[in-house]
């Protein structure tokens, strides 16, 4: 009987144990798997937040560089709109001086002209006195009737004819008007002339031919002259409205440098505004350079720190681990000690209460004295037994509760330290996002303030060449 019920004893205290065991490991395995799924959650979660963040930044950045690049390209156009305008401005200023220079040529041809036709005239004109005064001479000399003068009469007559001739040569005088000068009746004025030296008689009729003679010539060297003088006439007033226009263009070219000038001017000035923007672009980007840098140091000392803290907290951790590893493995086998205790009372519970049914089944039956020592004896020794399997169990309950405790502000401090771990990761991916955005931000900044160097670099070089043409410009 007593073999049966130690063996039935045994075998529920081993599959009860066996319970146990898988019951705690079961938890334990839930329990793992459950932390590790919520620390997935939360990578995820940090993932996905990061990749918003970022997005965020991107987005950022493209709109600044699209507002930078039409910024840019606004400027540029209207830098490449105001060279189009000078170059043009150029041209036409080159083309006005150009014709100015050959208006004023033209001028200086035409006032050489005048003065040309003026001189012709005036020689004309004493040609005509000289002419006159020669004729007068003969008439005198035929009047008088004397032969010896013939000859100097044809001398007279071939100076005049040599300077006609020279004139006509120089081209003032047409040839026509000469050959009726020379077909006109001044031969057969000579030859009257000497007829007239060679007799007396016939002086009245000589006197009228020569009359009607000098008055022909007269009429058409008159007729010659007035239409000299209305074709001289004609190119003065043509020269003069030609001078007029070319006044005016003189006045429109005039007004036309001078909106060029001021064109140039508001030009130069709006370059002037365009560098004083680009510096101070360049020392508002320098300034900025200079923060994030300060930023990026500050960041990277408190990374550094927050690292060191990290590790410390880590190795914190480790140790908090591994004692509450070794305090949970102290609950097991308190938990198994306490339940092997239930079981061991309750067997000698059951053996008590087997005890007194056997002691009440003998007190019906007569007892001697000897079943009344040894059944007090038994007595004693269960009260014993009794008492210290009760001070056992208090033992092992007090040691029991104070192990819970232990355990429970083990467990109290790392869920604290699991959430401050768990603060000190987003706040490190925190750092990190804002680092990696730093560090975008500063190349990008550093991309943007290289351009704007090439930009003013080019700006310069444009001015320089710009200054030395002008310079040239006013040295030629």
């Amino acid at each position: 009987m007593a073999q049966s019920t130690a063996s039935g004893t045994s075998s529920r205290r081993y599959i009860r144990e066996h319970d146990v065991n898988v019951s705690s490991s079961s938890r334990y395995g839930d329990s793992e798997w459950e932390t590790k799924e919520a620390l997935r959650q939360r990578e995820l979660e940090e993932a996905r937040a990061r990749a918003a963040q970022m997005e965020k930044t991107m987005r950022w950045w493209s709109d600044c560089t699209a507002n930078w690049r039409e910024k840019w390209s606004k400027v540029r156009n209207e830098r490449n709109m105001a060279r189009e305008e000078a170059k043009m401005l150029r041209a036409k200023l080159e083309i006005a001086v150009k014709d100015a220079n050959s208006y004023k040529h033209e001028c200086q041809e035409l006032e050489l002209q005048n003065e040309q036709l003026k001189k012709e005239m005036e020689k004309i004109h004493m040609i005509l006195l000289k002419h006159a005064g020669q004729f007068d001479q003969q008439i005198f000399t035929v009047l008088e009737s004397d032969p010896q003068l013939r000859n100097t009469l044809g001398s007279h007559n071939i100076l005049p004819d040599r300077d006609i001739e020279e004139y006509v040569l120089q081209g003032a005088v047409p040839k026509h008007a000469v050959e009726l000068y020379k077909e006109s009746p001044l031969n057969s004025l000579d030859k009257d002339i000497v007829r007239l030296a060679d007799s007396n008689s016939v002086e009245d009729n000589t006197e009228n031919n020569l009359q009607t003679c000098t008055d022909e010539l007269y009429a058409q060297k008159m007729i010659l002259l007035q239409h000299k003088l209305d074709e001289a006439t004609k190119t003065i007033s043509i020269e003069r409205e030609e001078k007029n226009s070319l006044h005016r263009g003189l006045e429109k070219l005039k007004t036309e440098i001078i909106q060029v000038r001021k064109q140039y001017e508001e030009l130069e000035e709006s370059k002037a505004d365009v560098t004083r923007e680009l510096l101070e672009l360049k020392d508002r980007f320098q300034l900025e350079l200079s923060d994030v840098q300060a930023g990026i140091v500050d960041e990277a000392s408190s990374r550094e720190g927050m690292n060191r803290r990290l590790c410390e907290l880590r190795t914190e951790l480790e140790k908090l681990q591994a004692e509450n590893a070794a305090e949970w493995g102290k609950r097991e086998r308190l938990e198994t000690e306490k339940i092997s205790l239930e079981r061991e009372n309750k067997q000698l519970r059951n053996e008590l209460n087997d005890l007194q049914e056997r002691i009440e089944s003998r007190r019906s039956r007569p007892v001697s004295t000897s079943d009344s020592d040894t059944r007090q004896l038994h007595q004693e020794f269960l009260v014993r037994n009794v008492t210290l399997l009760k001070k056992s169990l208090e033992e092992k309950t007090t040691e029991l509760s104070h192990a819970m405790r232990r355990s429970e502000q083990y467990e109290a401090e790392v869920k604290r330290v699991r959430a401050r771990v768990e603060e000190l990761k987003k706040e490190l991916a925190a750092v990190q996002d804002e680092l990696d955005t730093a560090t975008n931000s500063i190349r990008k900044l550093q991309r943007a303030n290289e351009d704007l160097l090439e930009q003013l670099e080019s700006a310069n070089v444009q001015l320089e060449h710009f200054r030395n043409r002008r310079g040239n410009r006013r040295k030629s």
